[in-house]
């Protein structure tokens, strides 16, 4: 081949190659970002994480996922530690006490790390921006009202929380009582108890227990938590009692006691894996300077659509996924086999 057929080759390739666009980055292109969540063995909190993990990657960023030894404030400190001495851009994290991580997220914060919370949000002080599952009042008034028709409108019922400082779990719990006093249709029902399984299922089923033998004429447990109506559910079928359970919950693992004529006759959740989704997003919409966390930002979350960052009931701000599902015996069977 001769040298002006070679440079005409090589001319014609620069020519295409400055013509022909670059892949377009992801949103997420050389971040590094970590999930801290609650514990290990939730099921909840492992379809979250897939999910952040999976879109985040998908976007071009590095991703860790951090799973605590136990559900609670100490050994998220101990996680967050170590994870704000390697640099991360970013952390989100599913809070297991409002007030007690603020000194570390802090740090972070300080450190240049952009710290984003899903699923429970620390306090305002302790994050940028809280990415709610559920508006707090609107799951609040489903559990209430599911509460009000099982028990037919009057007697004793009960709540099964996680722990005593979930951030989620107390402003649900609050805006249930909020509700039920500020309507006289529910003037009928009595509150007995808060009871709190720490989102360990030996202990929500030995709480469950305590509460049957302690409220002989208990008429329905809500428990706003995953692990706790699984734990309650088996334990109120499998000894026959007449006590229901309703609250929040996985249709892959409430299957078995959903029904009118089981356990459950009908719970609430929201779509988990697109809670994990949203969160990444959000996450990397922060560390690329997208959003800052303040009320009035907007950005595009995929699939998921456009969202907007509006001021949360705590004083900080969020972005909302959407409306509490309803599963029963009619559907929980289809739902089972997605989550």
């Amino acid at each position: 081949m001769n040298k002006k057929l070679v440079s005409a080759i090589l001319c014609g390739a620069m020519v295409l190659g400055s013509v022909m666009p670059a892949a377009a980055a992801g949103v997420g292109e050389g971040q590094k970002l970590a999930m801290v969540v609650k514990s290990a063995g939730n099921a909840f909190m492992e379809l979250a994480a897939g999910a952040f993990k999976e879109t985040a990657e998908a976007e071009g960023a590095t991703v860790e996922i951090v799973y605590p030894e136990a559900p609670t404030a100490d050994a998220q400190i101990k996680v967050l530690d170590n994870l704000i001495s390697q640099d991360f851009d970013a952390i989100a994290i599913s809070a297991n006490d409002v007030n007690a991580l603020q000194a570390k997220l802090q740090e972070a914060m300080d450190a240049g790390i952009k710290v984003s919370s899903f699923d429970s949000a620390p306090n305002p002080d302790s994050r940028q921006i809280f990415v709610n599952q559920a508006g707090t009042v609107e799951v609040a008034q489903a559990l209430m009202d599911a509460v009000l028709d099982i028990t037919g409108g009057e007697g004793q019922w009960a709540i099964l929380s996680a722990t005593s400082q979930a951030a989620n779990q107390n402003a649900w719990i609050d805006a249930m009582k909020t509700i039920m006093e500020e309507d006289d249709k529910y003037s009928k029902l009595e509150l007995v108890e808060v009871a709190y399984g720490d989102d360990l299922p030996d202990k929500s089923t030995e709480q469950t227990a305590a509460l049957l033998q302690n409220y002989p004429d208990l008429k329905v447990i809500c428990a706003p938590t995953t692990v706790g109506i699984g734990a309650a559910a088996k334990y109120l079928q499998d000894n026959g009692a007449e006590c229901k359970i309703t609250g929040l919950g996985l249709p892959s693992e409430m299957k078995e006691y959903t029904g009118d004529d089981k356990a459950c006759p009908y719970f609430y959740l929201w779509n988990m894996e697109g809670l994990g989704t949203l969160t990444a997003y959000t996450t990397m919409a922060m560390v690329a300077g997208d959003i800052t966390g303040a009320a009035g930002d907007t950005y595009t979350a995929g699939e998921l659509g456009d969202y907007e960052v509006v001021e949360a009931a705590d004083g900080g701000t969020e972005v909302i996924l959407g409306a509490p599902m309803e599963f029963n015996g009619e559907n929980i069977e289809e739902w089972a086999e997605i989550f």
